[in-house]
């Protein structure tokens, strides 16, 4: 996931945030959620499983509900990601996928899905750097991606990608930190167009983190009284207990990554198929569960 030039304080809540599903936004991103269960986002490598089943494993999603699947195009040591997903980014470069072959998977697969998005993850360095950004955009949009999120771009070039993108008409996903100066959290606001990912604390994915929930809420706040896209929160989603403190706390949606990652593998290890795995922890994920009843978050996952 992206990191954001700068941290800080963060902002203070500016309101009280309305229950999830009640705020119209112009974003095509989460449009089936509902009030009081916020929308659905996963993270997945292109090529882990082998590109040959991401279309079963997208129409599973499709058929489960699910609002989005972030699909990373693979690349190496992410400073930002934990074990379980650069060994899952590892096992897909291994397979040889490449940007051009997942853009092709995209477009092959879009056709047969109805409401599930798809917001492609680009790393700047191993994918983006080298191109031209407006090419770049163009060629996302034309596989049939809804949305682009633009990992590790370098805060000198941001601007220039940003401006390309919206050229492409393609939307954007812009990302801050729990935890980032007001600028940044402005600035992520001024410049989304799918949605925002606020990822909840710092750290790798995987990792163990608590979660500030007066901090979380209150940027929470902010962002949507200032974005005109969902708010999506991630790193430390693993279970329905942790959707439904997040969606006390206001998140319009949630991004899940590390532990469905987790899942698939330990299915592929043990013989299992890993397209129902993800869709027993999908169904899991979505069913009733209280919040947890503590003030911090125990154990962090990514998404």
């Amino acid at each position: 996931m992206s990191e954001p030039a700068g941290a800080g304080p963060s902002v203070a809540a500016a309101s009280p945030v309305p229950s999830p599903g009640t705020r119209s936004t112009r974003s095509p991103f989460f449009g089936r959620r509902v009030p009081g269960r916020p929308g659905l986002a996963v993270f997945l490598n292109a090529g882990d499983p082998p590109l040959a089943v991401l279309p079963d494993l997208l129409a599973m999603l499709d058929e489960s509900g699910v609002d989005c699947v972030e699909l990373a195009v693979p690349f190496p040591d992410s400073p930002t990601d934990g074990p379980v997903v650069r060994a899952s980014a590892a096992r897909a470069l291994a397979t040889g996928v490449t940007p051009s072959a997942v853009l092709d998977a995209v477009a092959a697969v879009r056709p047969g899905l109805s409401g599930l998005r798809i917001a492609l993850l680009a790393d700047w360095s191993h994918t983006v750097r080298g191109t031209d950004p407006g090419d770049f955009a163009a060629a996302v949009r034309d596989a049939g991606c809804d949305g682009l999120l633009l990992h590790g771009v370098p805060p000198r070039f941001r601007l220039a990608h940003y401006e390309a993108v919206h050229r492409a008409g393609l939307p954007l996903v812009t990302t801050c930190y729990a935890a980032s100066g007001p600028d940044v959290v402005a600035d992520a606001a001024d410049h989304a167009s799918a949605y925002l990912y606020l990822v909840a604390h710092y750290g790798r994915s995987g990792t163990s983190a608590a979660w500030d929930r007066e901090r979380l809420g209150a940027v929470i706040a902010t962002l949507r009284s200032t974005a005109s896209v969902p708010v999506a929160v991630g790193f430390g989603v693993r279970t329905a207990g942790d959707v439904a403190l997040l969606a006390e706390l206001g998140a319009e949606a949630v991004v899940v990554g590390s532990a469905g990652v987790a899942r698939m593998e330990q299915a592929r290890v043990a013989g299992r198929d890993p397209v129902e795995e993800l869709r027993r922890f999908v169904r899991e994920l979505r069913a009733p569960g209280p919040a947890p009843a503590t003030d911090g978050h125990e154990k962090g996952i990514r998404s």
